[in-house]
C-alpha cells in the first residue's frame, strides 16, 4: 500500500556519507519537529535525475528553505558512496541532505518501488516527492512511469 497524506512516514536507519565512513541517520529523528521536502530518483547520475531532477533542487534550495523548509532530501535505492560522489559532482554538498535507501527498504515501506530489472538497476524508488511535517505526509507527489512533472522543486515550493 502507497503511503498517503495524512501517513506517518516510517522510522528507520538510512545512511549517509560521511568523513569516515557511512552514517545511521534514523528517519523517525530526522523528521521530528521539522519540516522536510523529501524527493526520490531511480537513481544517482542516471540521464533525468542529473540533468533535471536534482539540479532542480540545488538550484531552489534556498527558496524552499526560505518557505519553511528545514531541509531537503534526495532519497535513493543507492549506497551511500554513490550518493556522496553525486551529492559533490551537482553542488549539492551542503545544500541536499543525500539519503542512501541502500537495499530499499524505506521506499518499499513507503509503497513507492518500482521493477528497473530491465534497465539492469533491479528494485529501485519510483521517482517522487513529498512534504512532511513533523513525520506527516502534508503533500505527495508521484510520478507516472517515465515523467517528470509533479516531483521538481517548482511543484514542491509551490505547494508550500
Amino acid at each position: 500500500m502507497t503511503i498517503s497524506v495524512g501517513d506517518t512516514l516510517p522510522a528507520m536507519d538510512l545512511k549517509l556519507g560521511g568523513p569516515e565512513g557511512p552514517e545511521p541517520v534514523n528517519t523517525g529523528e530526522l523528521f521530528k519537529g521539522r519540516t522536510v521536502a523529501l524527493f526520490s530518483v531511480p537513481g544517482a547520475f542516471t540521464p533525468t535525475c542529473s540533468a533535471r531532477h536534482l539540479p532542480g533542487f540545488v538550484e531552489k534550495a534556498e527558496e524552499l528553505k526560505a518557505k519553511g523548509v528545514d531541509d531537503i532530501v534526495c532519497l535513493a535505492v543507492n549506497d551511500p558512496f554513490v550518493m556522496t560522489a553525486w551529492a559533490d559532482a551537482n553542488h549539492a554538498t551542503g545544500k541536499i541532505t543525500m539519503l542512501a535507501d541502500g537495499n530499499g527498504d524505506f521506499t518499499r515501506a513507503l509503497g513507492l518501488t518500482q521493477d528497473a530489472k530491465a534497465n539492469a538497476m533491479g528494485e529501485r524508488g519510483q521517482r517522487f516527492a513529498l512534504i512532511a511535517k513533523d513525520g506527516k505526509v502534508t503533500e505527495l507527489f508521484v510520478e507516472e512511469p517515465k515523467q517528470f512533472n509533479v516531483s521538481s522543486a517548482d511543484n514542491v515550493l509551490a505547494h508550500l
